[in-house]
């Protein structure tokens, strides 16, 4: 059961890094309400990377952020979060991969290729939080513009981007709580050591020895 639970685990982590990357190279993090005439109707996006204008044709045009400083605090630290996550998570599945059970490294014991495998659950539930982080920092953002009455211009809603945001953190954390469930693979092959791992003691038992024998009197 245990194996199947990690395996389950580690093909969650996969899914989860490649959906948090579709949702970091996603255009529409958020979306304005479409306003106007159908003639000069315009849909603007934007993500961590760029802005994007489609007008009713279907033609986009995206300009990338030009000064990074310029950028807002919660953008700037949405990317890093953002990329701290995809790294973490690539380091995760890397570590999984080398504590499964079906995997075979040199000569480590079960009870060590367990600990590495819930090392890579920890790193992968660590992935997912900073997507999930991020994604919830930016929606807060984007909430609070477009309830604040003295914010002018275009009022924008969330996007697909952080709702894929939030699908892939939610996988990489669930994934990695079943990774964490080598745990109970190493607790029994420590109990198969005997004594949770202490070698059982050998019992000695004592044995009388005889009493020299007294010297025979001579008569």
């Amino acid at each position: 059961m245990s194996t199947a639970m990690e395996s389950t685990g580690f093909v969650m982590c996969i899914i989860s890094w490649l959906v948090t990357g579709v949702s970091l190279a996603n255009d529409q993090w958020k979306i304005s309400s479409v306003s106007g005439t159908i003639i000069t109707a315009q849909r603007l996006t934007e993500n961590l990377w760029h802005s994007c204008a489609e007008n009713s044709a279907g033609m986009s045009e995206c300009r990338d952020f030009v000064s990074l400083l310029a950028l807002p605090v919660h953008v700037q630290a949405c990317r890093a979060l953002m990329i701290i996550s995809l790294l973490l998570g690539l380091i995760s599945m890397i570590v999984a991969l080398l504590g499964m059970k079906c995997i075979k490294i040199g000569s480590a014991t079960e009870q060590s290729k367990a600990k590495i495998a819930v090392a890579g659950g920890i790193l992968s539930i660590l992935a997912g939080v900073s997507c999930l982080v991020a994604c919830s920092w930016y929606a807060y953002s984007v909430v609070q513009d477009f309830y604040n009455p003295l914010t002018g211009g275009v009022k924008y809603e969330l996007g697909t981007g952080l709702f894929l945001g939030w699908a892939g953190a939610s996988l990489a954390i669930v994934g990695g709580g079943l990774l964490c469930s080598a745990m109970s693979r190493a607790r029994s092959e420590v109990k198969k050591g005997g004594y949770y791992g202490k070698a059982p003691q050998k019992i000695y038992t004592a044995t009388a020895k005889s009493e020299p024998e007294t010297a025979k009197s001579f008569v």
